[in-house]
């Protein structure tokens, strides 16, 4: 008989479809909805759903070096002479400059990237619905693999309970095939339809970019307290260094060396809650949301723009990208 053997599929094929299924609605949720702020969103949260955490980083440094209160060589060496901070981004890039104020441009970024303050910004944009959470994603591809799983298992007892019974050659037992494929196809169904989004950035989160880059004035950011240089900040927030009319800051953010894949291995498990920066984030691409990878030159969420040379797309170790444009991070992180 091969009741027994369809039972085992059946069981496999429920069990792995239940879990890709409450993986996927966990993704999903929004834990605190808000609507879409138009126009005025910080400037920080603006960088980070533009660019992952890597943008967040240079949008800080041009801030603070456009102030007069940090300098960044040619040679990726960064020197803090003001160390007043003005936020909690900015406490963490004195706090790794050390006591002499001097620090090398990538180990600066590992470190900033990974600060918990950072990922909060994360945090706080994947509750409101503009991005996903990334350790969430990696649970629902995970899951969704566990699904993928169970249908060979299906084929492989579907084609032992087909030997059974060929070999048995009873005439009036039922012929296993139809109701294993049957399974197969329910199995198939279940995994389009629980097959996670790509893309870091959500839908809103697309709109909410799309309306800071419309209007007939460049977006400028309202929460700076700073003379000018406002919309200067806000171009390299959205569109990332490309936007940088300062030609030896751009050389020189986008000359900075890639860490090494040791090293990363090395720093992402030095801190655990660096959700946002993982660089093997499970369906990352430049296909609009992949994770940024800190201290590697991983995919970060963007919109056909992979990180991992400077300008448009740059590694999230080493340089922004435009990780989010209107027509798409992670990412990780948007899309344009």
């Amino acid at each position: 008989m091969w009741y027994t053997e369809y039972a085992i599929a059946a069981g496999a094929q429920l069990l792995t479809g239940v879990n890709a299924s409450v993986a996927l609605s966990r993704m999903r949720r929004v834990p605190q909805p808000q609507g879409l702020s138009g126009r005025g969103l910080p400037l920080l949260e603006t960088a980070f759903l533009a660019g992952g955490p890597a943008r967040v980083v240079d949008t800080v440094i041009v801030r603070m070096q456009q102030e007069g209160r940090l300098i960044v060589s040619r040679s990726g060496q960064v020197t803090v002479t003001d160390r007043s901070a003005r936020d909690a981004v900015e406490a963490v890039v004195i706090t790794a400059a050390g006591a002499y104020g001097r620090v090398e441009l990538s180990a600066l970024r590992r470190e900033v990237m990974r600060s918990e303050h950072v990922q909060r910004i994360g945090d706080g944009l994947a509750a409101r619905g503009l991005m996903r959470r990334p350790d969430l994603h990696r649970k629902a591809v995970n899951a969704r693999r566990l699904l993928w799983f169970a249908q060979f298992v299906v084929v492989f007892l579907g084609a032992v309970a087909g030997f059974s019974w060929a070999t048995a050659a009873q005439a009036t037992e039922v012929a296993p095939f139809f109701p294993f494929l049957a399974l197969l196809l329910v199995g198939v169904i279940w995994l389009a339809v629980a097959r996670p989004e790509r893309r870091r950035i959500t839908p809103a989160g697309v709109r909410q970019l799309e309306l800071m880059q419309s209007g007939s004035r460049p977006w400028e950011p309202h929460d700076l307290a700073m003379a000018g240089g406002a919309v200067l900040l806000g171009a390299v927030a959205l569109e990332g260094l490309d936007s940088l009319e300062d030609q030896e800051l751009r050389a020189a953010l986008a000359a900075r060396p890639l860490a090494s894949s040791s090293s990363s291995s090395s720093s992402s498990s030095d801190s655990g809650a660096a959700t946002w920066c993982s660089s093997g984030d499970p369906g990352s691409s430049g296909d609009s949301g992949s994770s940024s990878g800190c201290g590697s030159s991983s995919s970060c969420g963007s919109s056909g723009s992979s990180c991992g040379s400077s300008g448009s797309s740059s590694s999230c170790s080493s340089s922004s990208s435009s990780c989010s444009s209107s027509s798409s991070c992670g990412s990780s992180c948007g899309g344009s």
